[in-house]
């Protein structure tokens, strides 16, 4: 065809479609992975030094190839050979003490509820309610009493200070008990052995008659203990992850026709090939292709997409999108854990339990603090008893104030609360992160590179001359079209439907790669292809317009000219890239007519056309050794090279495989605008992190001195440490 388009870049198009075609049937049809995916949930899981002790012990297994665990969602993410089984990764969780269930449908739901917010709410009831009481026999002892009157207020708030802290101090003596068994100090052995030394010593003084004890301290300690442990929890449970979102999106049950009719069953129970009935008003709950009915569809959740899409038989729809007006038959293609919805879902959690360099940095550091901790509490201990001349009582008190304020729990937190709010964010906008360093290297891009077709247009040739050619040509070109897998001829052929004209009577179709299509009719031969091959005079180089031409009997070729409609936000894109300083570029394998013509009319100065793929990816190293660090948009097979190449990339959803597969971030929905936010979002992603660290850095600078000197109890330690907790997860929180 005289098509100035680039076949490697148009949309799955080959020189053959069937060899385009079959790769992918294999690899879509293959049910025998090569590494098997197993999800453990996790439930003891909730601090950094948790992710270094569970990782390490699962990706020591034979066979584990890498093991990944999302804090926030508490879930281990385990890519392994087949030959190991989830059996055998929970063992080696129970040997560095934690507890691992592997995950299915009823499972998942089990953990999605909040049992551990639960459970942390009513040991902080239980502990207030103690608290006010102790105190109130504090008063007592403060007021002036002495004697058998003071030992006697001391001996009813043991009584009642002690059965607390032994009950709601249970969710840091059971992590502290499992972390010594593993041989390992987590961050919850300080505080642990705080709560036991405050109350040893107030044990102490009241059985030698002494003037203080420290019950209400040590019961007021448990309580600011799990009111930070609380605050954390509801925090990060707000920041919901993009994967709880998408899985909120997944219906259990379906409507089956059957020959005995309908029947309610589990969404587990169907299997390709079956038929479900979706109602108007309700989720659509597995991935199909449309037998009966019309309606609209709302894929607003899924896509971005605003505007309802009429859908009618033989189109597809996906898990999880909302059918709106009329009831639909659809026939399954997956279901469960095969729909495209759960594997964004799995694809959105993993990049959530990615790790970025910051992360790996605040877990090193988790990781070295605990010992430095004690440390510096034992060292705290030995002055203070060599400046008190042997006082146990003042050093104790000092030791613990110290185990607890210089806890890392706000460390640990600064990063994940940073990237779970994030990833959040751009989801809602319309971008699914996949790589977890993808997030650190969009904010230093400064260079922008496009491809065209498919990437700042729709990828869709829609002929723009057909009121001008005579309707035998149209009849003509879409029976001939109707024969090819080229674009441009199926543009041809939709756009007659579209009209009502009639393909005309042609015999004996038969498509020539690389030229076009032809056939009988009228006893004489008709093509539809390039210029040349049909005898037309070929466009010059520099034309603006992509055409093909139709030859027929008696008349002279005609020319169907196609225009590509900009992908919507394109424009907004470019502007807002520019408007940022960056350096935007545009490299097209396309002919240099249409893509100086999209180039002017975005305002992209520099561009370059029929540029191949190994030149693409020739061109992005040299702005990379130039010191550029560049953003990548593609779609095609002949961008992967370069979205692999680019500091980091990104992929329109209606890409191909192997373009998605070599992208960092996937854009959901047609609109590019939201790449531009995006970019920001990143930056003040950055920016939250290094603000975390400061503060983080700033607060051990400040509170371990205090509490060195002995200026800081143990109760006001406590109070510090959850306080710089939440104030970093609050500040990840403003990115929402």
């Amino acid at each position: 065809m005289n098509a100035p388009i680039a076949l490697a870049e148009a949309p799955g198009i080959a020189a053959c479609p069937a060899c385009a075609v079959a790769p992918a049937a294999v690899r879509q049809g293959s049910r025998a992975p090569s590494r098997a995916r197993i999800v453990l949930a996790v439930p003891a899981a909730h601090c950094a030094a948790c992710i270094g002790a569970l990782e390490g012990a699962v990706a020591a297994l034979p066979g584990v190839r890498a093991a990944r665990l999302n804090l926030t969602l508490r879930r281990l993410y385990v890519d392994a050979a087949p030959e190991v089984g989830a059996e055998a990764i929970v063992a080696a969780l129970a040997r560095v003490g934690y507890e691992g269930f592997e995950l299915d449908a009823a499972t998942l739901a089990a953990v999605e509820t909040d049992a551990e917010g639960r459970d942390l709410l009513m040991r902080l009831g239980v502990a207030g309610f103690a608290m006010m009481n102790v105190m109130l026999l504090s008063v007592a002892v403060w007021s002036g009493a002495e004697a058998a009157t003071r030992d006697l207020f001391h001996w009813i708030s043991g009584a009642i200070a002690l059965p607390t802290v032994a009950f709601a101090g249970q969710p840091f003596f059971r992590s502290a008990l499992r972390s010594l068994r593993a041989r390992r100090l987590g961050m919850d052995v300080p505080i642990s052995l705080a709560l036991i030394l405050a109350s040893a010593i107030s044990v102490y003084e009241t059985l030698h008659s002494g003037r203080h004890a420290y019950f209400d301290a040590a019961v007021m300690l448990a309580f600011f203990l799990l009111a930070g442990r609380y605050l954390d929890h509801r925090t990060r449970a707000i920041a919901r992850s993009a994967a709880q979102e998408l899985a909120a999106l997944e219906v259990p049950r379906a409507i089956r026709i059957g020959p005995a009719g309908d029947a309610v069953v589990a969404i587990e129970a169907l299997v390709p090939g079956d038929l479900v009935r979706v109602l108007p008003g309700t989720r659509i709950p597995v991935d199909g292709t449309i037998e009966a009915g019309e309606s609209e569809i709302d894929r607003a959740l899924l896509t971005g997409e605003s505007m309802p899409q009429p859908t009618a038989p033989g189109l597809g729809v996906g898990a999880g999108e909302m059918n709106l007006t009329g009831a639909l038959v659809v026939r399954v293609t997956a279901a469960g854990a095969a729909t495209t919805l759960r594997r964004m879902a799995d694809l959105v959690a993993l990049a959530e339990s990615a790790r970025t360099r910051y992360t790996s940095l605040a877990d090193r550091a988790a990781r070295a603090y605990s010992p430095v901790v004690h440390l510096v509490a034992l060292a705290s201990l030995g002055g203070w008893l060599q400046a008190t001349g042997g006082d146990w009582r003042v050093a104790l008190n000092v030791a613990a104030a110290v185990l607890i304020i210089t806890c890392p729990c706000a460390l640990g937190l600064a990063v994940p609360a940073v990237v779970t709010a994030a990833s959040g964010r751009l989801y809602r906008a319309g971008l699914l992160i996949k790589s977890g360093t993808a997030l650190e290297r969009l904010a230093a891009v400064d260079t922008v590179v496009f491809d065209k077709t498919g990437t700042l247009t729709l990828g869709t040739p829609r002929p723009v001359n057909l009121d001008l050619l005579p309707p035998e040509a149209l009849a003509l070109a879409g029976a001939l079209g109707a024969g090819s897998a080229h674009p441009l001829a199926q543009a041809l052929a939709q756009a007659a439907r579209a009209r009502g004209v009639a393909p005309a009577e042609v015999a004996a179709l038969r498509e020539v790669p690389g030229q076009g299509v032809e056939g009988c009719w009228q006893g004489g031969r008709v093509r539809l292809g390039r210029a040349g091959w049909v005898g037309a005079e070929p466009a010059g180089a520099g034309a603006a317009t992509t055409a093909t031409w139709l030859a027929r009997p008696g008349a002279a070729p005609v020319a169907f000219v196609f225009e590509d409609s900009l992908r919507p936000g394109a424009e907004a894109l470019v502007r807002d890239l520019q408007a940022q300083g960056m350096r935007v570029l545009l490299l097209s394998g396309d002919a240099p007519g249409p893509v100086a013509a999209i180039a002017a009319r975005l305002g992209i100065a520099e561009h370059a056309a029929a540029v191949l793929p190994e030149e693409k990816v020739a061109r992005l190293q040299a702005l990379a050794a130039e010191g550029q660090r560049v953003l990548m948009l593609g779609d095609g097979l002949n961008d992967t090279g370069a979205l692999a190449q680019a500091h980091v990339s990104i992929s329109p959803a209606s890409g191909l495989d192997a373009a998605r597969a070599a992208s960092d971030m996937v854009l959901m929905g047609r609109d590019l605008a939201p790449v531009g936010p995006a970019i920001r979002t990143a930056r003040l992603s950055v920016r939250r992190i290094r603000e975390n660290f400061a503060l983080s850095a700033l607060y051990n600078i400040v509170a371990v001195p205090v509490a060195i000197v002995g200026l800081a109890s143990p109760l006001l330690a406590a109070l510090a440490m959850s306080l710089s907790s939440v104030t970093v997860t609050l500040n990840a929180l403003r990115l929402r």
